[in-house]
This record gives C-alpha cells, sequence and structure tokens, in this order.
C-alpha cells in the first residue's frame, strides 16, 4: 500500500488543531482561575500562622533572609514569630514547614504546608503526635533526631519508616530556630 501525503497531512493537522485548542483551553482556564487560587493560598497562609502562634491577634510581614512574621497580641505587644522554611531532602522532594516561636524561645507550632512523601509514611509527618514534639523550647544547637528511645530535650524522635522525612522536618524547624536567633539578636 502506498501512502499519499495527504494520508499523512490530514491526522497530522487535526491532531495540531485539537492539541491547540485544548491548550488554549487550559490556559484560559489558568487564567481565570489564577487570582482565585492566589487568595485561596493567602488565606490558608493566614489560618497556619494562626495555628502555629495561637496566642496572636494579627501578624506583620517582616523582610530578613526570608520572609516572617511578627505575631500580636490584641494590646499590640509582640507574642512571637512566624517563619516559612523548607528543606530539600525529602524523601519525595523539599518539605515546606512553617513554625511559630514565642518570644521566650518556646515554640507554639509546627505546620507541614507542603510535601511530596509516601502516604502511610512519610506523610505521616503532618500528624499530630509527631509535630507535637517539637512544641519545646528552642536549644542554641536546634533539634537533632533519634532513631530509636525516648526523646530528651532538644530530641525528637523519628517516625518508623520515614527517617529521610523526619530529618528533613528537623532540618526546615532547625532554619526556623536560626531565624528566629538572628531575629531576636536584632530586637
Amino acid at each position: 500500500m502506498k501512502l499519499n501525503a495527504k494520508d499523512v497531512l490530514i491526522p497530522t493537522l487535526v491532531l495540531f488543531l485539537v492539541s491547540l485548542l485544548v491548550t488554549a483551553a487550559l490556559a484560559g482556564a489558568n487564567l481565570l482561575t489564577a487570582e482565585k487560587i492566589a487568595e485561596q493560598e493567602l488565606l490558608a497562609a493566614e489560618a497556619s500562622r494562626q495555628v502555629v502562634l495561637p496566642a496572636a491577634n494579627s501578624f506583620e510581614e517582616r523582610a530578613g533572609k526570608e520572609p516572617y512574621y511578627i505575631g500580636k497580641n490584641a494590646g499590640g505587644e509582640t507574642v512571637g514569630y512566624v517563619f516559612t522554611t523548607s528543606s530539600p531532602s525529602g524523601y519525595g522532594g523539599a518539605i515546606s514547614v512553617m513554625t511559630g516561636i514565642q518570644t521566650d524561645g518556646q515554640i507554639s507550632g509546627v505546620v507541614i504546608l507542603s510535601h511530596n512523601e509516601t502516604p502511610g509514611l512519610g506523610a505521616n509527618a503532618e500528624k499530630d503526635d509527631f509535630r507535637k514534639q517539637y512544641l519545646q523550647k528552642v536549644t542554641e544547637d536546634g533539634f537533632s533526631l533519634i532513631k530509636t528511645g525516648t526523646p530528651g530535650e532538644g530530641q525528637i524522635l523519628a517516625m518508623t519508616g520515614a527517617t529521610i522525612t523526619s530529618k528533613a522536618v528537623t532540618e526546615a524547624v532547625n532554619k526556623a530556630v536560626a531565624e528566629y536567633e538572628t531575629v531576636k539578636e536584632g530586637a
């Protein structure tokens, strides 16, 4: 069977036009929803700040090495700071963490903002029983990770089967602690 140019060009042209229409539809949908998505991300970030620093009634954004927030109570007094940090070394990629630290150096909350960890293993970093381990006074050296035993001051017990994720979250929280120390020194 001999192919002529029409047998090749017509299906190619149809495929090109269908691809062009689908691409245009996706671009249009992106334009229509981009503003709403950005608005929802801002609301989610505000809600997360309130979770990690519940004593604050309002937050002021400040520029630093990375932008951070100063949490203030109803009287306008500073009650703590909120830092968003990430660790590129999670099992499934980067992990973004928001950490609230009170003015006295007590961590008041940790929220995992984004991750690509394995469901049922690394994704357990979002669970309260793991995140609550960080709710202690910051130490100058930050937190260290242990694989077994009972954690002491400044120690975090790694999740079984998810040591890499545990290490990444701890690294991100330690970055927040380092930023807190820098902010505290400049206050």
